[in-house]
């Protein structure tokens, strides 16, 4: 596989504002890269500086193996994306919205692939409908169309589930599958849900005020080996026994009042689940829980973001 995306030292200062410090990553062909970081860690000003919207102080950014201040129109005619919320024209139709930005992209694609793009996004029943009578869920789908409609290799998604209910964050999420799957796009996506870049993201990278943290593949940073395991029991004092005598003793973490955290395999949770019940603990919920998110929100504690991290 080939680097698409290389950054190297990358700085942006506002001012007296730090905004992004001496961040490095790497993009390879064909990947679902996570870009994770809370509300103004220094994703979309980091996102903003790839597509040349915002100038780097310092630091170099490749792109298609070419350099961005050099080759800026030759890289930027094979990317594609979507910002925050995408910018339509509300009083046109889907269909008239994807024409005219196909022809703002120095192309002229026909009817049938204006359509076909409208039928990749779950929206060719309503192409005659005006966006303003769209769901927001809808207004991102057409967004992401409209980021595609020139076949960029490379496609950037800045927080592309904002503000869209469950249906409408799965809506995006099986795109954003399909696009990488199905059309073999190199997707980044930048988000502040480290629950949602799990199901997708095969790399990611999270960052806090504009440092990164880590960076790898997502199969070996969710470690389900490291699973912490919550468990809340309506009678405590009899769980706490049960566990103390038990083989889960060793997995034993802390005690909180009627909770309970365990760390364990993942895959251990199904057998645990049924020996709490045979012994007779009263459970009144498990809930399982990645030692990463554990790792990254006690970062971000000290910076009373703790809730831009949870669901």
């Amino acid at each position: 596989m080939s680097t698409i995306i290389n950054v190297k030292g990358l700085n942006k200062r506002f001012g007296d504002l730090q905004a992004v410090d001496s961040l490095s990553f790497s993009v390879q062909e064909a990947d679902i890269y996570g870009f994770l970081g809370q509300n103004g860690a220094g994703k979309s000003t980091t996102i903003r500086m790839l597509l040349t919207l915002v100038a780097p102080t310092s630091g170099e950014i490749e792109i298609f193996g070419m350099n961005l201040r050099t080759h800026r129109r030759e890289i930027l005619r094979r990317m594609g994306a979507v910002i925050e919320r995408p910018d339509l024209y509300k009083f046109l139709t889907a269909y008239e919205n994807l024409s005219l930005f196909a022809r703002m992209s120095g192309i002229s694609p026909s009817r049938r692939l204006l359509m076909d793009q409208l039928e990749q996004v779950g929206l060719a029943e309503r192409a005659n409908s005006k966006v303003k009578t769209f769901s927001q869920g809808m207004k991102q789908r057409l967004g992401i169309a409209v980021a595609l409609v020139h076949d960029p290799a490379l496609v950037i998604l800045d927080e592309p589930t904002n503000g869209l209910d469950p249906q409408g964050i799965a809506d995006i999420r099986n795109l954003i599958l399909h696009l990488s799957a199905h059309q073999k796009k190199t997707l980044v996506v930048s988000s502040h849900l480290l629950s949602e870049m799990e199901l997708i993201a095969n790399r990611m990278l999270i960052i806090d005020n504009g440092k990164k943290i880590v960076e790898g593949v997502a199969a070996e940073l969710f470690d389900p080996a490291q699973t912490i395991v919550e468990l809340d029991t309506a009678n405590p004092s009899f769980t706490g026994e049960m566990l103390g005598r038990s083989e889960w003793q060793p997995f034993l973490q802390e005690r909180k009042g009627a909770q309970f955290l365990l760390k364990m395999d993942k895959s251990l949770i199904p057998a645990f689940t049924r020996d709490l019940v045979l012994q007779g603990v009263q459970v009144l919920a498990i809930r399982p829980r990645h030692s990463l998110e554990d790792y990254f929100l006690s970062l971000t504690t000290a910076n009373q973001h703790v809730e831009a991290f949870t669901n």
